[in-house]
């Protein structure tokens, strides 16, 4: 887990064409995404599109990835950060366990300090069409960026905790970050896509955060 200081964001929309700043407070986020091989130790599950310890775990759904950040909190000792019902999720803002980013930590932690699109030359940071051979790529095999996160951008989209927007999407989440089949301008630190929480996708995995006490 890295370390994210606190600040403010600025979240964009192409489509809306707005635009809507946010603070940040402290953080915890993971420097790589969850693998299949730590999603399977803590799920018993498996569910990627194709094999590899080391590959980001792929195909889960938003409900999937709430269950396991509660299951991982379990296994530490942590307090789950979600209350679930087949219907509802609900965030324990005060619980030290293991979430989702929202949309504004993830962006903010994915600049770490930059103001350009990307946090370094696309083809050093990140596995996207231009260079995944259209297949996903093992985590933490391009540069990271100044806070030590790596694959923020490429190999697989990143689920938020947020929904997208309930008046035209209703219950849709957001992703971010782009994903091994995308081209170059789906890549960048401000892009934002929607999915159902309950889809599966090929392109789409996590990465855990943790709240800091004050």
């Amino acid at each position: 887990m890295a370390a994210i200081p606190a600040g403010t964001v600025t979240l964009s929309d192409r489509r809306t064409q707005r635009s809507w700043s946010v603070a940040v407070a402290p953080f915890q986020l993971a420097a790589t995404p969850v693998t299949q091989e730590q999603y399977e130790q803590v799920t018993g599950q498996r569910p990627s599109s194709g094999g590899g310890d080391r590959l980001p775990v792929d195909s889960v759904s938003w409900w999937e990835t709430l269950r396991f950040c509660n299951a991982l909190s379990a296994q530490e000792g942590l307090t789950p950060a979600y209350r679930l019902d087949d219907e509802n999720a609900l965030w324990d803002n005060a619980a030290d366990g293991y979430r989702l980013p929202t949309e504004a930590e993830w962006e903010h932690a994915c600049r770490a300090g930059s103001t350009g699109p990307r946090y370094g030359e696309l083809d050093e940071i990140a596995w996207y069409r231009g260079n995944s051979a259209e297949h996903m790529h093992e985590v933490g095999g391009k540069r990271p960026n100044a806070w030590g996160l790596y694959d923020m951008l490429g190999n697989t989209w990143d689920w938020c905790w947020d929904i997208y927007d309930a008046e035209i999407y209703g219950s849709y989440r957001v992703l971010r970050g782009g994903g091994w089949f995308d081209e170059h301008w789906s890549c960048r630190a401000s892009v934002r896509r929607r999915s159902h929480p309950t889809l599966r996708l090929d392109d789409v995995g996590f990465r855990v955060a943790r709240s800091v006490s004050t």
